[in-house]
């Protein structure tokens, strides 16, 4: 495996895999049973497996948020070392924004909802670092968890608009077994509050309306920002001891349950 710190080095790099295909996988780190199934579908359905570890600071409407964001990058190459990445690309801030923050993908209004409507500049963190980073890689898949389903199908959205070459391939969020997503904010939870935490799945899945699921949520201490229906799925965002936690499944699962 092949590590990358600087842009110039991995861009001479990548002239030497053209005609391979190329399956990458676009990260910020701390690395979790999700990423990891990212990683192994990105593995054998390519030739080559990227990675990329950047904490993209844009997307972050809270400086705080930011700051705790978990950094285990050592324990991160470790895994993608185990899982088989070929290469992984880890770029500086002053690289992947050479001129600030001067340019930058908008959304139209209609798409902030949710995590648009409640992270302002999210999305437009989003799109524009994840823009940058296709163009960097040219991979021929990238692959997005659906746990980020919004992110997903913006990320989607905008390669189409874009004409971008890279297939954006979605993928099933892997659970643990109490139910919760994995996410790398897991890490920031106390003993007391990841014990918690699987209300958040349970509600979303056995409420029978998005009003019913917030007083669920706020009944067991979750601090609810929002649960919305959209795109045939139900959605929330809360916080637990301050940690924010987002969630999502199909109404077909609701009406399972």
């Amino acid at each position: 495996m092949r590590v990358w710190k600087t842009l110039p080095e991995w861009i001479a790099y990548r002239q030497t895999v053209a005609g391979r295909s190329i399956g990458f996988v676009p990260t910020m780190g701390a690395l979790h049973r999700g990423h990891a199934s990212l990683v192994e579908r990105a593995r054998a359905e390519n030739d080559v497996v990227v990675a990329s570890i950047f904490v993209n600071p844009t997307q972050f409407n809270d400086p705080r948020d930011l700051e705790r964001y978990p950094r285990t990058l050592e324990n991160d190459l470790a895994l993608l070392k185990e899982l088989d990445a070929d290469e992984v690309i880890l770029p500086s801030q002053p690289e992947m924004y050479p001129r600030g923050y001067h340019f930058r993908v908008e959304p139209v209004a209609s798409t902030q909802v949710m995590e648009g409507a409640h992270r302002p500049g999210f999305l437009t963190g989003v799109m524009t670092v994840v823009l940058k980073l296709l163009n960097i890689v040219r991979a021929d898949r990238a692959y997005f968890g659906e746990k980020d389903y919004q992110q997903l199908k913006t990320v989607a959205e905008m390669a189409q608009e874009f004409f971008l070459e890279t297939e954006i391939v979605p993928c099933a969020t892997v659970r643990e077994s109490s139910g919760s997503a994995e996410s790398s904010r897991n890490a920031l939870l106390s003993a007391s509050a990841k014990a918690k935490a699987p209300c958040l799945y349970r509600a979303l899945r056995s409420a029978g309306t998005v009003t019913e699921a917030k007083a669920m949520l706020e009944s067991q201490g979750f601090v609810v920002d929002y649960v919305e229906e959209h795109w045939g799925r139900r959605f929330a965002a809360a916080f637990l001891d301050g940690v924010r936690l987002i969630d999502n499944v199909p109404l077909a699962e609701i009406r399972k349950s």
